[in-house]
């Protein structure tokens, strides 16, 4: 069988599938952008594809339009949270990534990083804020500088570094801007790093991606640098030690697997070059623009961005076991 007769069987295997991407978050231009790439990597793969903006029409559409598998492209709330992964069991369609339950944990940063103390795995020591938390609490229990953001916010909306505690108020008011929970999180300076991670052929049995280093300017990694500046480098893999390396994959894994995540994801990582890697979060769906990590991470593994695709989609269920039966 040739190449091309494999990858027509494959992409008929597939089905109708919607690309959900838009929505309503403040992470809706990436996740657009994240969707039009995917989506056109599934029409260059040959399958029966279309859009899905869950802003402009409802859920019941995906019915209508006899929908086998949804690629979910969405970003932030009522994205990566759970909600709409439990719109689709309800709807018994299955969908790309994790399940309700480590979707919505996921993304809320203070439940993620307690689990992970759970399983001892290294996480900076935080806090939850609200504008009437003293500054001086702040310091006597995570030092200076810190770093406050939103506890359920991705791309680094509302995020600041402060090296003063006269800076904290205006850093708490600005991440409740987009929501009511903020963490206040030790900052760890040093090198920052990312491990995506794909499953390989069944949920649970993930592998971590080559390591990818982030050097932002100043080390401000924030939505401008991530998505639309030049100025980011990315080294890939990492120039790290073959055990550093093999320390970061074991560490995402065991991240990844701790909140019973499956289908993909990106950990985000700190090292100060001394004590171990600590964990920062966990991304259950991550971008897939053109400056998206888990794309260059995939290539570097011998896998481009189509058959990146392909292969998440492919892993597409339904994670209650209600559901499946």
């Amino acid at each position: 069988m040739t190449t091309a007769g494999l990858t027509s069987m494959q992409a008929q295997a597939m089905g109708r599938v919607a690309v959900m991407m838009g929505g309503d978050s403040a992470e809706r231009e990436i996740s657009l952008r994240s969707g039009q790439a995917v989506l056109a990597a599934l029409q260059r793969s040959g399958v029966d594809t279309f859009s899905f903006d869950p802003s402009e029409q409802g859920l019941q559409a995906l019915v209508t339009a006899s929908v086998d598998r949804v690629f979910l492209a969405l970003h932030g709330r009522f994205g990566e949270d759970g909600t709409i992964q439990g719109a689709l069991e309800w709807l018994r369609i299955p969908y790309t990534g994790s399940g309700v339950k480590a979707s919505a944990v996921a993304m809320d940063k203070a439940m993620t990083k307690r689990l992970w103390q759970t399983e001892a795995l290294p996480t900076p020591l935080f806090m939850l804020v609200n504008a009437e938390t003293r500054p001086e609490e702040v310091v006597k229990r995570l030092g200076l500088p810190v770093a406050i953001k939103p506890a359920s916010e991705g791309s680094s909306i509302g995020f600041s570094r402060v090296d003063e505690a006269g800076q904290i108020p205006a850093a708490i008011a600005l991440a409740q801007q987009s929501g009511d929970d903020v963490l206040a999180e030790q900052f760890i300076s040093g090198r920052e790093f990312t491990c995506a991670l794909i499953d390989e052929g069944a949920p649970g049995r993930a592998q971590a991606l080559p390591v990818i280093e982030i050097q932002a300017p100043h080390g401000n990694y924030d939505y401008q640098h991530k998505y639309f500046g030049s100025e980011t480098q990315y080294l890939c893999p990492a120039p790290l030690s073959a055990s550093v390396t093999h320390q970061m994959q074991a560490l995402a894994l065991a991240a990844y697997r701790s909140l019973d995540c499956e289908g993909w994801a990106r950990v985000d990582l700190m090292w100060d070059g001394q004590g171990p890697p600590q964990l920062l979060e966990l991304n259950t769906t991550p971008g897939m623009t053109d400056h998206s990590l888990v794309p260059m991470a995939a290539k570097q593994a011998g896998l481009d961005f189509d058959q990146l695709v392909m292969k998440i989609l492919a892993g597409a269920r339904l994670k209650t076991q209600e559901a499946e039966q």
